[in-house]
């Protein structure tokens, strides 16, 4: 896992929005990533991975980043060959863990998906407060890096 992502050279469209600390925002990030996904050519390519992804990572925001009273970043921009989605939340403090779980575990295995599906993923500093969880998809067929 490594720091920030480097800019993009030719996003196509990038979406960001403010997410309540609900559990209702796992659902409406992938909402709003399959509205991106239609503007974009090509875009259900990354539909697969990045509506797993987005919803792992805001999940964990909610529910392990972010304390009451805050928000959650999303930000999520699509080039021809990549879709970068970054979640920012307010814990600089509290590292994603990436653990694979047990089997028999019903938790706890959301950022072993991500890396699975993931080109590139990582964590770094938010300017101001907090830490942005950001994922790189390739299109379909791609695995992780």
């Amino acid at each position: 896992m490594s720091g920030t992502p480097e800019s993009p050279v030719a996003v196509i469209h990038e979406r960001s929005c403010w997410l309540l600390r609900s559990d209702r925002s796992p659902g409406d990030a992938r909402r709003l990533l399959e509205e991106l996904l239609v503007e974009v050519p090509d875009g259900q390519c990354f539909a697969e991975a990045g509506l797993l992804i987005v919803s792992e990572l805001v999940t964990n925001a909610v529910l392990h980043g972010t304390p009451g009273g805050n928000r959650v970043r999303l930000v999520m921009s699509v080039c021809a060959s990549w879709l970068r989605i970054e979640v920012h939340d307010a814990r600089a403090d509290r590292e994603p863990v990436l653990r694979a779980g047990g089997s028999d575990d019903e938790s706890g295995r959301g950022l072993f998906l991500v890396k699975s599906l993931s080109r590139r993923w990582g964590c770094g500093p938010r300017p101001g407060v907090g830490k942005i969880v950001w994922a790189e998809v390739g299109p379909e067929g791609w695995g992780a890096a």
